[in-house]
């Protein structure tokens, strides 16, 4: 079990980008730093959905300033996630590639219900309370979480298409704040919150929280002002309104508590906020000091001390798909074996490598649910579009594509749509997950044989005991066939006996 040190989260969000510079001791975090800096990616985004080049540079400039404070934590320790501008931009993959280059760190794009999950996660631990079910709101600069929990667990995770930026852009264009475009607001926000309400309601909670900033801001000008006691009330709210709609416009806004770079925003994120406390019948929310950056620390720290929430996430979806325990058990102790003597050899000696494999492994079968016939594309379509908590989208398509892969053709053109500095090692894993399973083809749990392993550049040699091939012809016809898949992928497989 490593027990990292120092440890750091940033959260790429829409209007925002935050980071948490911690350390952790006896499984507790403790904040050294904070920073955070109005990016606005979100305003860069365009109507053909693709990054404008001045918001990735304000972008890059943020995460090279970043870099310095970050310095010297190791690749494992640091968690960047991307939301929802990065799951919608076209050009993610290339604004990603420029901004790992800048931070020196991998970049995560995570869907919405997982980004609800870590909000979450933050929002408890920060509370570190038992006061029963709660309800978690946060309002981000393009996308909006609820979520439904108890304790440190989340039970129900949505993430809503309304954000305080596009708000901003859809309703309040030019800064303008005038009564029908507040309405219109508020109206859309109970329009996307109406979808999730009955089942909400019907689960219930006892408390209702905040997180981030646009709430920060919304709770500090209704305490500040007197509008509400310890957090923001229904009444504290529609005071915020009238006062916002008097002003006229954001550069007019004068409201005591509301910072310069909050008031562009601050109508928009109000509009959200109230179209959930009508849509969802709240009249009080407490608001929590933590978010999403405190629950990447808090999941991260998960992984080092083996309660990883991503190997539950497989395990739930064997269930789901009634995978057959013992043989994908096999197939990973096999790929295993092989993974550890290739490697060194072929650059995989890292805990993702081996993860990775092993949940391709565990979910090879998955696609039988749907179908025998082509199951490993089945498969790599559920893998692909199921909900997993703690995968961030690029781990999710990794293991998807060694699914697809497993068996038939090497699915060449999806690795190609992979980033270009994975392409390689998804190959190399894809091969070790075939070979393993072209051992289990009988799937009757006879034991493999002691198998070893020779790695090259672009070659594999798998030697086998003394006549153990002769006795065994329907797998060396298996291996034969494999041979010219390898071939097709610029490898060459050769298989013998041990002399």
């Amino acid at each position: 079990m490593r027990q990292p040190e120092h440890l750091a989260a940033i959260d790429l969000g829409s209007n925002s980008f935050h980071m948490v510079v911690a350390r952790q001791a006896q499984g507790e975090v403790r904040i050294l730093e904070s920073l955070s800096e109005k990016v606005q990616l979100g305003v860069g985004l365009g109507p053909d959905n693709r990054l404008d080049e001045d918001a990735q540079n304000r972008a890059l400039d943020c995460l090279s300033r970043f870099a310095q404070r970050i310095k010297g934590i190791p690749r494992g320790n640091v968690r960047v996630v991307g939301t929802n501008t990065l799951r919608m931009a076209r050009n993610a993959g290339q604004f990603i590639a420029r901004a790992e280059h800048a931070l020196g760190h991998d970049i995560e794009v995570v869907a919405g219900r997982e980004e609800a999950r870590l909000i979450y996660l933050g929002v408890a631990h920060s509370l570190a309370d038992d006061a029963g079910t709660r309800l978690v709101v946060d309002i981000g600069g393009g996308s909006t979480e609820l979520i439904i929990g108890e304790r440190f667990e989340s039970t129900e995770t949505e993430s809503l298409h309304m954000g305080c930026v596009s708000y901003r852009q859809r309703f309040f264009a030019e800064g303008k704040i005038t009564e029908a475009a507040f309405k219109k607001a508020v109206t859309a926000a109970r329009q996307e919150v109406l979808s999730i309400e009955t089942n909400y309601r019907r689960l219930g909670w006892a408390q209702a929280v905040g997180a981030s900033g646009t709430i920060k801001a919304i709770a500090q000008v209704c305490e500040e002002n007197g509008w509400s006691n310890e957090g923001i009330s229904l009444e504290g709210l529609d005071k915020a309104r009238r006062k916002a709609l008097k002003a006229g416009s954001a550069d007019a806004l004068s409201l005591k508590g509301l910072r310069d770079d909050r008031k562009a925003i601050f109508a928009s994120g109000l509009a959200i906020l109230l179209g959930i406390f009508e849509q969802m019948g709240l009249a009080h929310m407490q608001v929590s000091s933590g978010a999403l950056r405190e629950g990447l620390l808090y999941d991260l720290l998960g992984r080092f001390a083996h309660e990883d929430v991503r190997e539950r996430s497989v395990q739930a979806l064997m269930n789901r798909h009634h995978v057959e325990r013992a043989q994908a058990e096999r197939v990973w102790e096999t790929a295993r074996g092989l993974y550890r003597q290739a490697a060194g050899d072929w650059d995989l000696e890292d805990e993702e490598a081996q993860a990775t494999l092993r949940w391709a492994a565990l979910l090879h079968e998955v696609g039988l649910a749907v179908s025998h016939s082509q199951f490993h594309k089945h498969g790599a379509y559920l893998v692909s579009n199921s909900d997993l908590p703690g995968f961030s989208r690029q781990a999710q398509q990794a293991v998807a594509v060694l699914v697809r892969g497993h068996r038939r053709k090497l699915p060449l053109s999806t690795l190609a749509e992979c980033p270009e500095d994975e392409q390689a090692r998804l190959l190399r894993l894809c091969l070790l997950l075939r070979l393993a399973c072209r051992m289990h083809h009988a799937r009757n749990g006879a034991p493999v044989p002691p198998l070893t392993l020779n790695a090259g550049e672009r070659a594999l040699e798998l030697v086998f005991p003394a006549g153990w091939l002769a006795e065994h012809p329907l797998t060396l016809a298996d291996l034969e066939q494999e041979q010219e898949f390898f071939q097709a992928a610029g490898y060459q497989l050769t298989v013998t006996d041990a002399t």
